[in-house]
């Protein structure tokens, strides 16, 4: 799956926060699917959290949120 491609490629640290994520034209072509699929990958990257979009400029990886405290307080 493309977006689980990508997820990977973030969680290794190959893309990194802040970083622009390939578009939705570079993922069709590059995987040699539709617009659509490759705009769902997207979304589903987004919807996960790990990137976000920037309206007329592109997609890019989030910046990781920050971790809750263990109950222990550590």
């Amino acid at each position: 799956m493309i977006a689980d491609t990508i997820a990977a490629e973030i969680a290794a640290g190959r893309l990194k926060p802040g970083q622009r994520v390939p578009s939705a034209r570079e993922i069709a072509t590059d995987a040699g699917v539709g617009m659509r699929t490759a705009e769902a990958a997207l979304r589903l990257l987004r919807e996960r959290g790990l990137t976000v979009a920037v309206v007329g400029k592109a997609t890019y990886v989030a910046q990781p949120s920050p971790r809750e405290p263990d109950a222990d307080g550590g």
